[in-house]
């Protein structure tokens, strides 16, 4: 009976809680709404950057601002030509650098950008800026952020769910991986494997959304090529492929240079036309 519980249960968590992205077209759990989610990121924003030391190099946060501002338009433009502008209700964007040595930048869910400074010598100039920020906000735009809440929520149920189909009282965490490995979902390595596939829709998004602002997207695995000298250089080692939650760099170059022809019609064009003919196929 337990274990039948267990099953019924989960079948309706996911029927309620799986949708297909309407960016991506892939099959997301999104138990998480964005007039849930949105309070929170903002909140979450407004800390950190009340928190952390906000950049004074006022070339970097002009960049920013005006890198930032021609990849929104873009995706505003993108989402009204494909005649979805509501998946863009509800934000508000902003851009911010934040005075720090590490390789980052992030978009939380809403459009709330920031930019470590040591990421933009590796940028070098506006194009490279660009691909880190179509990369960032392509997270935020497929609701990566949603998604990884979602799952972590459903991690916290199933493991008590599990926990009593089996009819254990002080459930291990290996038992309880191996209740979320039964389902494809939860486990290290199974969130590995979505941020891993987070990180290859960013890309290609991403590499969408600056040639549709008028930035050369050849400079993509450029820049990517800059991030793993910077990153060896530093003494740093990459960990497995298996084991990361990014793609390995040559991985990540090979998927890019594959989409480029298409990116390119974009930029030459203007028009993303080119790329929703390929999504078609």
């Amino acid at each position: 009976m337990k274990k039948k519980y267990l099953l019924v249960t989960f079948s309706i968590f996911l029927l309620i809680g799986c949708a297909t992205n309407q960016v991506t077209g892939r099959k997301q759990l999104n138990i998480v709404s964005n007039s849930q989610l949105f309070p929170q990121s903002f909140a979450a924003y407004e800390k950190t950057i009340q928190s952390e030391k906000l950049s004074t190099n006022v070339e970097y946060n002009l960049q920013v601002k005006r890198v930032g501002g021609k990849i929104q338009s873009a995706v505003e433009k993108f989402f009204t030509d494909i005649k979805k502008p509501e998946v863009l209700e509800g934000y508000k964007w902003d851009y911010n650098v934040l005075e720090s040595e590490q390789l980052n930048a992030w978009c939380m869910p809403g459009g709330k950008v920031a930019f470590y400074t040591g990421i933009l010598p590796v940028c070098k100039n506006d194009v490279g800026v660009a691909v880190v920020m179509g990369h960032e906000i392509a997270h935020a735009i497929a609701n990566h952020g949603a998604e990884r809440m979602s799952q972590s929520q459903l991690q916290g149920t199933i493991g008590a769910l599990g926990a009593a189909a089996m009819g254990i009282n002080n459930v291990s965490n290996e038992t309880i991986n191996i209740v979320l490995q039964t389902y494809g979902v939860g486990s290290e390595l199974g969130m590995l494997s979505y941020s891993r596939k987070h990180e290859s829709e960013a890309d290609e998004m991403g590499l969408i959304f600056m040639a549709l602002a008028g930035y050369n997207p050849s400079e993509a695995p450029n820049f990517w090529l800059r991030m793993d000298a910077e990153s060896k250089a530093s003494g740093s080692q990459a960990p497995p492929q298996f084991l990361s939650t990014h793609p390995h760099h040559d991985t990540r170059v090979s998927h890019l240079n594959e989409l480029m022809p298409i990116a390119m019609e974009v930029y030459k064009t203007k028009s993303i036309k080119p790329y929703t003919d390929y999504k078609k196929k």
